[in-house]
């Protein structure tokens, strides 16, 4: 069984960030299995930023994570050091808004944290496996992830420069994890600019802080300044680099082939997307078969709802009082469906969140001082009808508790069809007595 990792110990380093230049030092701590990989901006009060996808906002040229109006911003090389030594768990704590670029690789964020060691932990370590081919593209770009029979990734960029640059031309790596060094042949890749891009950004106020010594700027002859590439196909390197970081905002290891061409931050965000969508679609119609669900007879007894308006037909898993999946079969017999409309048949948007509101008060009804009550829709936040709803079609319901007290309950609630999600809402309740004690 693999496990997850953590670091044995913590770690300092500082320098100047690649954008805004602004000195910042990050400490890298253990954290606990299960934990992620989490940083926390300390100059603001410790606010805590997932290295999740859903965290990204849009930058250009690089990975910038936000909370709580907190950002981290290029964050992609030091992920993709914690990613390339497969390290699970770890709390990076900053006290400024972006990571330093040192000498612009991860070569330093992988080296201080192989000088830790890394700890093993009893947890196993969660897999993301691609099962089916996802693709993206923009403009010209794409990157695609496929099956692989290998357990771990293997990355095949092409990188092709050869209108802007000659210097750098066409150039095509394959890194397999399986049997590639990670610290030895990709983290030392550095970020690199075309002179060009560097005038103008710094026309605009950006890189003041660095010359050609500094930052790989490269002109039509190569390099410029003193500097030299580090491998003959650097550039090709560094991409790879940088989609290692931005796969880690999928929140564990994944186990696919991936293909890139000239692709970048924005498209790698999307593949990530992609990814999470398909494994959650996967995941909801394995949930589907389960044959250990709630079936209707004891939705019946937990929920006063009657024919028409009981619109849960199966619960397939509940974890505790902390989130619930269930299923709406939608037929043409709905009664609904006479009238709304005969020639078009659509579920009505308030059904669709109204089973959503029917799981959620099942889920409310796990906790033991709420047994006897009944909840009672008190609110609709942030309601979202996304795609219609028509008969043939099976809902997918989920609900998640955002807070539970003894007269008040919040819930996030989504319905999908297939992979797709159709709605979303967030819904609050009060909690009454049951009079008629159902």
């Amino acid at each position: 069984m693999e496990v997850q990792h953590t670091i044995a110990k913590s770690t300092v380093l500082s320098g100047k960030g690649l954008f805004y230049g602004q000195l910042a030092t990050v400490t890298f701590k253990p954290a606990p299995p299960n934990h992620g990989i989490v940083f926390v901006r300390q100059d603001v009060g410790a606010v805590e930023i997932p290295a999740l996808v859903s965290h990204v906002v849009h930058r250009p040229r690089r990975t910038t994570l936000q909370s709580s109006g907190a950002t981290v911003d290029t964050c992609e090389h030091c992920l993709s050091a914690v990613a390339g030594l497969r390290i699970d768990n770890l709390i990076i704590e900053i006290d400024g808004p972006e990571l330093p670029a040192l000498d612009g690789s991860a070569g330093p964020f992988s080296d201080a944290l192989q000088s830790c060691g890394l700890q093993a932990t009893d947890e196993p370590r969660k897999r993301l496996v691609v099962t089916e081919p996802i693709m993206v593209r923009a403009e010209g770009a794409m990157v695609v992830a496929m099956p692989c029979e290998q357990s771990d990734m293997q990355v095949v960029y092409e990188l092709d420069y050869s209108s802007p640059c000659p210097a750098i031309g066409k150039q095509l790596r394959v890194f397999d994890f399986s049997n590639g060094d990670y610290a030895h042949e990709i983290a030392p890749c550095r970020t690199f600019s075309l002179e060009h891009e560097a005038i103008k950004a710094r026309e605009q106020g950006l890189f003041q802080h660095l010359t050609p010594d500094e930052a790989l700027v490269v002109g039509k002859d190569g390099p410029l300044g003193s500097n030299r590439f580090r491998f003959e196909d650097e550039p090709v390197r560094h991409k790879i680099l940088d989609l290692i970081g931005d796969l880690c905002l999928l929140g564990c290891p994944i186990q696919a082939r991936i293909v890139a061409y000239r692709s970048g931050h924005s498209l790698n965000h999307d593949l990530v997307r992609q990814l999470i969508r398909q494994r959650d679609g996967r995941t909801r119609q394995e949930s589907a078969r389960n044959l250990n669900a709630m079936d209707i007879r004891k939705i019946g007894r937990l929920l006063p709802h009657r024919f028409p308006m009981l619109l849960v037909d199966r619960v397939l898993e509940i974890d505790g009082d902390r989130r619930a999946v269930g299923v709406k079969n939608v037929t043409m017999n709905e009664p609904f469906f006479q009238g709304h409309y005969p020639g078009t048949p659509i579920m009505p948007g308030v059904l669709v969140v109204e089973s959503m509101a029917q799981l959620s008060g099942l889920l409310i009804g796990q906790k033991l001082e709420h047994t006897g009550k009944l909840a009672v829709l008190l609110s609709l936040d942030s309601v979202k009808l996304r795609k219609a709803v028509t008969p043939g079609d099976q809902l997918i319901l989920e609900a998640e508790s955002v807070r539970i007290r003894s007269r008040i309950a919040h819930m996030k609630c989504r319905a999908y069809v297939a992979e797709e999600l159709v709605a979303e809402a967030d819904v609050k309740f009060m909690l009454v007595e049951d009079d008629q004690g159902s």
